[in-house]
């Protein structure tokens, strides 16, 4: 699985804000700037910008402007799910060349391969439904992410 800049970014950005704001157990307290997730994240802060201005058309964040503005979580973190801010950053979860798996036309001895990708993008899914940004900011994951982790294989 190859993850975009964007999408680390993204992810960092709202675990900092579940973290920041109280999120990651209850409901919202107060904004967050830009520059102070900048700052705790070391995201360069123009790119985050934009990030954040996908994440609030996404419906992932909700931002105020003026003195007392900032970026808060639209829903509570433990209802955002990892899959749903990389849909929202770099689309849908799996592609080949820019294609969704179902959509390519493999033949002959290749045709298994259409499967293979279907799975993967199930397997990714799975993993990346189940964990939340509540998940994440809390440093408590689910046991299968665990369980997966765990396993000195996955770390090469």
């Amino acid at each position: 699985m190859r993850l975009s800049a964007r999408v680390d970014y993204a992810l960092r950005a709202v675990a900092e804000l579940a973290s920041v704001t109280g999120e990651a157990a209850s409901g919202r307290s107060r904004p967050v700037t830009a520059d102070q997730i900048a700052r705790a994240q070391e995201i360069p802060p123009k790119f985050l910008e934009s990030i954040l201005l996908q994440l609030r058309r996404g419906g992932i964040v909700q931002a105020q402007r003026g003195p007392e503005g900032g970026y808060w979580l639209a829903r509570p973190a433990g209802k955002i799910s990892l899959a749903e801010v990389i849909r929202v950053i770099d689309g849908p979860l799996a592609h080949v060349r820019g294609q969704r798996p179902e959509e390519l036309g493999y033949h002959g001895a290749a045709r298994a391969l259409q499967e293979v990708w279907i799975a993967l993008r199930a397997s990714e899914r799975e993993i990346l439904e189940l964990v939340t940004v509540a998940d994440v900011a809390g440093g408590t994951l689910p046991g299968r992410v665990v369980e997966l982790a765990a396993d000195p294989r996955a770390w090469t």
